[in-house]
């Protein structure tokens, strides 16, 4: 979660511009800072001061680090024996400098540093660049597309959700197996991949239900829609039962008022069982998180908690708890279900676990577990070194419970579970779509299997589960930090 303010990932929540993303996103504050020193317990020490050439590489790892030690979470997880001489780049230095938190799963890559002026393109307005789809491998490493997104180029080459892409090329001439690039290493699919050059063409051998063909598209700048035209909301008719639906592609600024639409057509045709997809949603900003709780909260009081946030020891002023607020669109659901993956991160995980204390029973996760991200970012805005964004673990969340400790994922936290997959075949919101069947049966009262207790056990070391894996860009944008598997 990103933060509130220009400090920043506070994802997918920052004081200024908090954040809250799987990868390093945010919904806090960013902070403009200058030279500051070294502070908490059990922090890396270090005399800093604001460098004449603060876009040298030392000077950035410098401020680098004085940042960590005045506002990283773990103040006593921070290694005392770095030098950062033996680096040659900062993101490197801050790998080192997070090792041990990493160890133990409590910083799996969320601290980083981004670029300020695409945090903001994106975060503001949705501005990437690329072809428009999510891509991710099955457990036989077929590659497919999950979504396609409007106004990308691939969406308007007919590439759909459920295509399977057999083979890629730079022309029709170079086309390579999708076999054949894997096996020469995760560095040689990610330069195939790489469409984030607006203009840069590929040519693609596509499987999908109308057969086998190739289709060359080029990447372009386009704005992604948190709540697609299409399919992001819509009122199912399950045998006379209306049923909310909503799909949450990512935690931006234009989110919300997508999200006040859609809440305010359920709540003109008076639904009160609702289906939140977030199976993809890696997280954004925590404003934005809180403001779709809200969105689900009419019955709510303004006294009643919805998350309290805690920073470290020395920070304890900036301590918060979040109440709920007012919203005109806003529903009073009797039951939700949530649907996620092992790619529902942060700020998604942030809007599931609030509303556990006052739903209980009739909150389900449908799908597979979380991801496991109950801590937030702040933005850190470099003086000396203009487009320097670091991105820093900076405060944990709880909710009114006082329950945040879901490092493994959500599946043994919320009230119900209900194990399906993702099933490619048929479009997001689909109500024969098997997460959504699943999920409309649960709200009827209709039994399913439960996601197992030791879910988390069975999960990959890494981002994601190991049945189906989103494409990570070694090198990952603003927008990719928070959609897996855009490209």
């Amino acid at each position: 979660m990103r933060g509130r303010g220009p400090v920043g990932l506070v994802a997918a929540l920052a004081i200024l511009a908090p954040m809250l993303s799987s990868c390093g996103g945010s919904d806090g504050a960013t902070r403009a800072s200058a030279s500051t020193g070294a502070g908490g317990a059990g922090g890396t020490t270090g005399v800093v001061t604001t460098p004449a050439n603060g876009c040298a590489l030392r000077a950035r790892q410098d401020w680098v680090l004085a940042q960590m030690n005045e506002w990283y979470l773990f103040p006593d997880l921070l290694p005392t024996n770095v030098d950062p001489g033996t680096y040659t780049t900062v993101d490197a230095y801050l790998d080192a400098l997070t090792v041990n938190a990493r160890a133990q799963r409590r910083d799996r890559f969320f601290t980083y540093l981004t670029s300020v002026a695409e945090e903001r393109a994106y975060y503001e307005s949705g501005a990437t660049a690329g072809i428009g789809v999510r891509l991710a491998f099955d457990g036989s490493n077929r590659l497919f597309v999950t979504e396609a997104f409007e106004g990308g180029p691939a969406l308007a080459a007919g590439v759909d959700r459920g295509a399977q892409i057999v083979a890629i090329g730079s022309s029709t001439t170079t086309l390579r197996p999708i076999s054949d690039i894997l096996s020469t290493g995760t560095a040689e699919l990610d330069r195939v991949l790489d469409t984030s050059t607006p203009g840069t063409t590929r040519v693609l051998r596509i499987t999908d239900a109308s057969g086998t063909r190739e289709v060359t598209v080029s990447s372009t700048n386009y704005a992604v829609s948190p709540v697609s035209t299409r399919y992001g909301s819509k009122v199912i008719d399950d045998n006379g039962r209306k049923v909310g639906y909503v799909n949450l592609r990512t935690f931006i600024d234009t989110a919300d008022d997508q999200l006040r639409s859609a809440f305010a057509g359920f709540r003109a045709q008076g639904i009160t069982q609702v289906i939140v997809d977030l199976r993809y949603n890696g997280g954004g900003l925590l404003r934005t998180a809180e403001t779709f709780t809200d969105l689900l909260g009419a019955n709510r009081s303004t006294g009643d908690v919805q998350a309290y946030t805690t920073f470290r020891a020395s920070k304890s002023s900036e301590n918060e708890t979040r109440r709920f607020a007012r919203e005109a669109q806003a529903i009073a659901p009797t039951r939700v279900a949530f649907i996620g993956t092992g790619q529902t991160a942060s700020a998604s995980e942030y809007v599931i676990n609030a509303l556990v204390p006052y739903l209980r029973g009739d909150l389900a996760l449908v799908g597979s577990n979380t991801y496991g991200k109950p801590v937030g970012q702040i933005a850190l805005d470099n003086p000396s070194c203009s487009d320097d964004r670091l991105r820093v673990i900076a405060f944990a969340l709880q909710n009114a419970d006082r329950q945040g400790d879901y490092y493994d994922g959500l599946a043994t936290k919320v009230g119900a579970t209900c194990q399906a997959p993702d099933d490619y075949t048929r479009p997001l919101g689909d109500p024969n779509e098997t997460s959504v069947r699943t999920a409309l049966d649960w709200l009827a009262g209709r039994g399913c299997t439960r996601i197992g207790a030791s879910a988390s056990a069975t999960r990959m070391t890494g981002l994601f589960e190991a049945g189906q894996r989103p494409v990570t860009a070694a090198n990952p944008t603003a927008a990719q930090r928070d959609m897996p598997g855009l490209f």
